[in-house]
């Protein structure tokens, strides 16, 4: 690729985000200077992503695995309420740029909704996401990462499955 090219894709890129960032604020409106709200589209994409991050750490039976992941679903929301509100503005931007069709077919690589996403399309993303040359997705991927991972592991019932045997009872006191 010569070095033009790369150049006019990138412009184009970057233009194509600011038109599908400003296509979302025309649409749902601006964003309220409130909390963060965990709306249906965040949650339709954290039950894409949350499987994806955490692997074989969910249970296998359907009805365990379910309210596992609500229950991660649930503490992700609890965890981004603890932020700070300009934090908390990040993510919900964040959300709304993978809530938003063409900047999840362009950033996310994901054609349809969050609902019918292939596990291994998700993992795809939040793979080239980890290791993309862009900071911007990295610091997302990072994002995502330390919510969910953090939210799970903050549930006690988890400890276990990583050997950690709970704060030394001289902490707790």
């Amino acid at each position: 690729m010569q070095r033009r090219s790369f150049l006019k894709l990138g412009v184009f890129g970057a233009c194509a985000l600011v038109a599908g960032g400003a296509a979302y604020r025309l649409v749902r409106g601006p964003s309220p200077p409130g909390r963060f709200v965990l709306d249906g589209a965040a949650r339709a994409a954290l039950a894409a992503i949350v499987p994806a991050m955490l692997g074989s750490a969910l249970p296998r039976e359907a009805a365990a695995r379910a309210a596992a992941l609500d229950g991660a679903i649930a503490g992700v929301d609890t965890a981004i309420r603890g932020l700070p509100l300009a934090a908390q503005q990040e993510v919900q931007d964040l959300f709304g740029l993978l809530a938003l069709a063409p900047a999840r077919r362009f950033v996310a690589g994901v054609k349809d909704g969050w609902r019918e996403a292939d596990p291994a399309q998700v993992a795809a993303f939040l793979q080239s996401w980890r290791t993309h040359r862009l900071a911007t997705l990295q610091t997302a991927y990072l994002a995502l990462h330390d919510l969910i991972l953090g939210a799970w592991y903050a549930d006690a019932a988890h400890w276990a499955a990583i050997g950690y045997p709970g704060p030394l009872p001289e902490l707790s006191a």
